[in-house]
């Protein structure tokens, strides 16, 4: 498998904070990796650095063999790499169709007709087809992330990247939005997942690593990380979140 993301010595600092020290890594076409460690680890900033939504100070990224950098190719890169945040980030004036076919309009070109038959598509993809023509303040915040993850692939990515994305949802609604992130991972897309969800992380990942203080501390098929860890850390972060 040819590596679809690669990453080599990345740091980003904030003011003197150092948020990734010199973190390597690579991503094999149609691999899911899970990105896990404690709050402050660099988890998120990571991921948000592979499509630049973070600038970083030093190292490289290339998706696709392309730089990620500022420039004239960042448009381009941009448009292959879907991205689920924390957040819904949806525009509350569009109903979830609209939300979902405003991109392909405006990057792709898309004709109106078009978009939204495939943002239709979409949305009966993630279980709401009944709910295309509701705004999103009429939707529960398990369906807006869902709507969220269509507007995403609307974009017909290569790489898709999830920030927490259940982080913001009420307990009841994780499971609706963690079903259909395990249906995507068996479509070979490539995916980087951070997430707290540890029995999501061991079902879905092919490999899952471990980041605290900016670093990656170990990595290792997900039979292995949560059952044989080799990193002290490791073991005792496992301890901990299993613990509660």
């Amino acid at each position: 498998m040819s590596a679809q993301i690669g990453i080599r010595d990345l740091h980003k600092a904030y003011g003197g904070f150092e948020a990734l020290r010199g973190i390597d890594l690579e991503v094999a076409r149609g691999e899911v990796v899970v990105v896990v460690g404690p709050s402050g680890s660099g988890k998120s900033t990571l991921i948000r650095c592979i499509n630049l939504l973070e600038p970083y100070q030093r190292g490289e990224i290339r998706v696709e063999g392309s730089v990620v950098a500022r420039g004239p190719d960042l448009k381009r890169v941009r448009a292959g790499v879907g991205m689920v945040f924390q957040s819904f980030n949806l525009f509350p004036h569009l109903c979830a169709w609209r939300n979902v076919a405003l991109a392909p309009r405006r990057v792709r070109g898309l004709a109106d007709r078009d978009a939204e038959a495939l943002a239709r598509r979409l949305l009966d993809e993630v279980g709401l087809a009944d709910h295309a023509d509701k705004l999103p303040g009429q939707l529960s915040g398990g369906q807006q992330q869902r709507v969220a993850i269509a507007r995403a692939l609307a974009m017909k990515p290569s790489v898709l990247l999830f920030d927490e994305p259940t982080s913001a949802l009420d307990p009841e609604m994780v499971g609706e939005v963690l079903a259909v992130i395990q249906g995507l991972a068996h479509t070979g897309v490539t995916m980087l997942i951070v997430t707290h969800e540890m029995a999501f992380a061991r079902r879905v990942a092919d490999r899952v690593v471990f980041m605290e203080a900016g670093a990656i501390v170990e990595e290792a098929a997900p039979e292995a990380f949560f059952t044989t860890p080799r990193e002290p850390r490791t073991r005792a972060f496992l301890q901990s979140i299993l613990r509660h």
